[in-house]
């Protein structure tokens, strides 16, 4: 693929996860707004964010099956069109109803969550499908930095548009799908051959047979990636309330705080693709390591209580989570052949999303315990998804899909952090020359 036709190519589908991930992120700074303007509690405003996710996170999978039988296309257009659309059903909720508008802000959003299903997780598939070897995990890279920069620009975006009124952040969103969908429709072509003409028995056959044999590996991934993201998108609830109580911060100059951790995740997300390659190792011990950082900031956030050391743990912890998604995807999309890449992309992108919407209701609820039992939970789960991660990602079981070198042959690029003697064959005894 031309270099410049590859970069249009990739552009035009980092359009789709940058697009989906304002979905959250940019509601995040108006919560405060919503909630004083229809007068309800925490955890109904938490609702906000969860019942978003949770729909996308169920219908995913089906996507996923979708965009494998017929094509990654016909799923994400319809999935943006139905995205946007949500948005405007939410957007003109409160001009309707007013006070009363709660119930149909919820429900523009749960079709907002059925669109979502179809963007992001298929769009993973596809760069998978069009970018192979070592253009596949800097492609990944780039696709996670987007949906990273995404979440860095939608908090200062979304305090901006709050301060014209909080629902116009809704009616945001069909303004910005319209160009990602011509390019999508004028730029991507998808490769032939790659859909399945299974049915749908022998095709959910054929995926149980592929998950049995690497259950341990695809279950610490959806596991480290679920983690990554309920604590990220916590911390974001936690802070989006923190900022306003404790520094008196509002609009954009909030907006700009709550983008630190995840400006963080974005650059690291970025020069992880374009590090790890087809590093399959390292890529194991960078989500170890990620999870550990993660673990590590937030457990001295319960510990001590300083404002300097808050904004850079949470700034570690955007580090260690850039650290994590990048190699996850990579991981992910490459466990498995083409014509059953779309439904695991989107199993995988479905624990994504029920982390996302986990997040801010356990955060709410943990907050009425106090900071530091908030966040010395939120470490443990890091840990536990660390040591998961540790024992149950082997690189072996990437290697045999054909697209990454061997093992040994990995060891070799790896810096030495691991002996390259622990990849080396046994060798036989030299036969005595007497």
């Amino acid at each position: 693929m031309e270099k410049r036709a590859g970069a249009a190519v990739l552009a035009a589908i980092s359009g789709v996860p940058f697009v989906m991930v304002l979905g959250n992120s940019m509601i995040i700074p108006v919560l405060p707004q919503i909630k004083e303007a229809l007068d309800i509690s925490q955890f109904k405003v938490s609702l906000i964010i969860t019942l978003f996710s949770v729909p996308a996170g169920i219908i995913i999978p089906f996507a996923g099956f979708l965009s494998d039988r017929f094509g990654r296309k016909k799923v994400i257009i319809p999935g943006l069109v139905l995205y946007g659309l949500g948005g405007i059903v939410a957007g003109v909720s409160y001009w309707i109803l007013g006070q009363n508008s709660y119930a149909l802000l919820i429900a523009g959003r749960i079709l907002q969550g059925f669109g979502a299903a179809g963007t992001a997780p298929i769009a993973m598939a596809l760069t998978g499908d069009i970018f192979t070897g070592k253009e596949r995990s800097r492609s990944l890279g780039i696709i996670e930095a987007a949906n990273g920069f995404g979440k860095v620009a939608s908090p200062i975006l979304g305090a901006l548009i709050g301060l014209i009124t909080w629902f116009a952040t809704f009616l945001f969103f069909p303004l910005l799908i319209v160009p990602v969908l011509i390019g999508l429709w004028l730029l991507v072509k998808e490769p032939q051959g790659n859909q399945s003409d299974m049915a749908i028995g022998q095709y959910v056959k054929s995926f149980v047979k592929v998950f049995e044999q690497k259950a341990g590996m695809l279950i610490a991934c959806f596991f480290a990636g679920m983690t990554a993201l309920l604590l990220l998108f916590g911390v974001l609830f936690f802070l989006s309330d923190y900022l306003e109580q404790t520094f008196g911060l509002t609009g954009v100059i909030k907006g700009a705080a709550l983008a630190i951790p995840v400006l963080f995740m974005s650059s690291s997300s970025f020069v992880t693709g374009m590090v790890i390659k087809r590093k399959v190792v390292l890529m194991k011990w960078l989500v170890v390591i990620g999870l550990s950082l993660i673990a590590l900031s937030l457990g001295l956030l319960g510990a001590f209580q300083n404002t300097y050391l808050f904004f850079g743990m949470i700034s570690l912890a955007g580090i260690g989570t850039g650290l994590v998604l990048p190699c996850l995807n990579t991981l992910i999309t490459s466990a498995v052949k083409s014509e059953r890449r779309g439904l695991i992309t989107s199993l995988y992108g479905s624990v994504r999303f029920f982390g996302v919407a986990a997040g801010p209701p356990i955060f709410g609820l943990l907050m009425g315990l106090g900071r530091t039992p908030m966040f010395w939970t939120a470490t443990g789960l890091a840990i536990a998804a660390a040591i998961v991660s540790l024992v149950l990602i082997r690189a072996s079981e990437i290697t045999k899909a054909g697209e990454y070198p061997k093992v040994e042959e990995v060891a070799r690029e790896l810096p030495v952090i691991i002996p390259e003697f622990i990849f080396q064959p046994a060798r036989k005894p030299e036969p005595d020359p007497k």
